[in-house]
């Protein structure tokens, strides 16, 4: 159960987007919608995307201005050691918005996707095994907004007669002055 292999261009209409610090390569960027099955039953629908690197001239023969799609599938690869060893704190696999990063005895796990032509190429995923440290995150991330008390009325943008008793203190004005003018001290433009 998978898409195909959607060809995006950019904001101005081009497939091959040339590299900003290197004129000779470029990339065109793929997306393919996937559905996973998950162990526990559930059925996931998810927009996987990936980056097609090559020379300007090479990706240019490849035709993908005319195309909508490409036959092939984009894979997810996950390993211990990191993909760049130029940038190795790049393609950690993170367990969703709490930034942790998933680790197999206290070694991340790096992940990153790549576009193949075979469309029956499997993705090679490494469980993890810091899932407590996972649900810690998520449930200090759900206590502090349960903590979060609201009133009816404020949620509907009403004040709260209880909040109100509570900041309920006096304030004393000064009394304002005002002096008299006189006709004759006033003039016209």
């Amino acid at each position: 159960m998978q898409s195909k292999v959607n060809i995006l261009a950019d904001d101005m209409g081009n497939v091959v987007r040339q590299s900003s610090s290197n004129p000779e390569f470029g990339h065109v960027r793929l997306q393919q919608t996937r559905v996973t099955f998950g162990n526990g039953g559930w059925v996931k629908k998810s927009n996987i995307s990936t980056l097609l690197h090559g020379k300007l001239e090479d990706l240019n023969e490849l035709g993908l201005e005319s195309m909508d799609t490409i036959p092939g599938k984009i894979v997810i690869k996950e390993q211990l050691e990191p993909f760049s060893k130029n940038d190795p704190d790049r393609d950690y696999k993170k367990a969703g918005e709490t930034g942790i990063i998933c680790c197999v005895d206290g070694q991340p796990i790096y992940r990153k996707t790549f576009f193949v032509a075979d469309a029956t190429a499997e993705d090679v995923l490494i469980a993890h095994n810091n899932g407590q440290d996972i649900k810690d995150a998520n449930s200090s991330e759900t206590s502090s907004a349960v903590d979060t008390k609201v009133s009816a009325a404020e949620a509907f943008g009403f004040e709260d007669p209880e909040a109100e008793k509570a900041n309920d203190t006096e304030v004393v004005a000064e009394e304002v002055v005002e002096e008299e003018v006189l006709e004759e001290e006033t003039f016209e433009l």
